[in-house]
């Protein structure tokens, strides 16, 4: 790894633009910690949403059945830490993700998923904890064609030093770039440190925050524990040090957007028109003939749309 921790200064409480506690949620037995969007912060670079799933334990039987659902006008991340997901697209994908591999559908103008945990999973007791996030794409990106990219484990950078260890699941950082392809400038990184080392965020991008997923860090004498995120200041040298117990967080960031985005239910759009065409045409569930469609293996049921979502502009 090129960095030299010791080159880089502390953080302090300065440095910190904004300090987020995601709210909790219970989905039926399973905790999902949204940190964006949140009232403190809409998005970090291109990054408009940040779910904590898990850690949750399942019984014999129990498992994730995230049903077809729409989106447009964004990229889903997948990243597990424990346990698996079952991913259909209506893209015809059919694919397993496992800890350490990374998910990327890209929606584009239109696409249709699930989620679910395997039937060979839910024959036994199993695990799951892990975070998906939702990358906002260019306005000039936002009807490009659907699409999807799934990355093994070894396939993505992964660099250490002086007790930091990183794996770099998206974008460019620390001299090394992730195989998954972008539209924008972005990086993303699962951090794994053990007690007391030090890490440096990378100053080659405008946005940058960190996400507590286990342990502890310090920044200026000052503890962050897990379910905390924390959004800095533009253009400061940022080095965090881990507790007593080492930590384990989640680097994200990049270029800002180059506008104000719309968020309504799993449509993310720079143009209230076309989330409302989606919106019409999810609720026709003209599956055929409109510009959704169920995934392959998965047509059974679907998530049907609310009046009630909230709209969110970012």
């Amino acid at each position: 790894m090129s960095w030299n921790p010791s080159q880089h200064p502390k953080a302090t409480l300065e440095n910190i633009e904004t300090m987020i506690v995601p709210r909790a949620r219970d989905l039926g037995g399973f905790e999902v910690r949204r940190a964006l969007p949140s009232v403190e912060r809409k998005m970090v670079g291109p990054f408009v949403f940040f779910d904590q799933m898990g850690p949750a334990e399942f019984i014999t039987e129990g498992g994730i059945d995230v049903r077809p659902h729409p989106h447009i006008g964004l990229g889903t991340v997948t990243y597990l830490y424990q346990g698996e997901f079952e991913h259909r697209d209506s893209l015809g994908t059919h694919q397993m993700i496992y800890p350490g591999e990374v998910n990327w559908m890209l929606a584009g103008r239109g696409v249709t998923h699930s989620e679910r945990t395997s039937d060979e999973t839910r024959a036994t007791r199993h695990s799951l904890f892990g975070i998906q996030t939702w990358v906002a794409l260019p306005e000039d990106k936002e009807d490009m064609a659907p699409d999807f990219e799934h990355h093994k484990e070894a396939a993505l950078p992964y660099l250490q030093d002086r007790g930091a260890s990183v794996r770099l699941i998206l974008g460019d950082a620390w001299g090394a770039a992730s195989p998954v392809t972008m539209q924008s400038e972005i990086f993303y990184a699962d951090v794994v440190l053990e007690a007391h080392a030090q890490f440096p965020l990378p100053d080659n991008h405008e946005d940058r925050g960190i996400y507590v997923t286990q342990g502890s860090i310090e920044v200026s004498g000052q503890v962050f524990e897990v379910g905390q995120m924390m959004v800095f200041r533009p253009g400061d040298k940022i080095s965090i040090r881990a507790g007593a117990k080492g930590a384990r967080l989640m680097a994200l960031g990049g270029a800002t957007l180059n506008g104000p985005r719309y968020i309504w239910w799993n449509f993310v759009s720079s143009d209230k028109a076309k989330i409302e065409a989606a919106k019409e045409a999810w609720k026709t569930e003209d599956w055929a003939n409109g510009p959704f469609h169920l995934p392959p293996g998965d047509t059974e049921e679907f998530i049907p749309i609310s009046d009630k979502q909230d709209r969110i502009k970012i």
